[in-house]
């Protein structure tokens, strides 16, 4: 009786996450999300440390941490993203989990579809040919920077 519980709360929780998301394609993103800085570890790949949201005419400075691209030969990797269900700026913190299988797109560019513990869903693409993008195993950490 007890695992026929969790397992309906799952699909629940799974089925609710996936409405959201459906809800939020084909809609106009209410903010924009770019990285473009970051640093190489020999090992490690590509991690992004900086990049910015633009929301409602201004831009902030975002902390990344947890985002990879682990491809050989690639120095530098940019990445780009609309942002979804963002309602408040304080709701685009937070640790962002994988919420779709990723893709690619013509031209290499890699997607990635997030969400966060506020609702708030990120597309983001890489536009580097040939880099995917790649989530460390616990997310992805954004944060408004100071």
């Amino acid at each position: 009786m007890r695992r026929s519980l969790i397992g309906v709360v799952a699909v629940g929780g799974l089925v609710a996450m996936l409405a959201g998301l459906a809800a939020a394609q084909g809609k106009k993103p209410d903010a924009t999300l770019s990285l473009s800085e970051g640093s190489v570890a020999v090992g490690v790949g590509f991690s992004w440390g900086r990049g910015t949201l633009s929301y409602e005419g201004k831009t902030y400075p975002v902390k990344v941490e947890g985002l990879s691209v682990g491809e050989l030969g690639v120095s530098r990797a940019t990445a780009t993203g609309d942002v979804l269900n963002l309602r408040r700026i304080e709701d685009f913190s937070g640790n962002y989990v994988a919420a779709g299988a990723g893709a690619t797109i013509g031209g290499g560019a890699g997607v990635t579809v997030m969400t966060n513990q506020n609702g708030v869903v990120i597309e983001l693409t890489s536009t580097t040919q040939g880099a995917s993008l790649k989530l460390a195993a616990e997310g992805l950490r954004l944060s408004l920077a100071n």
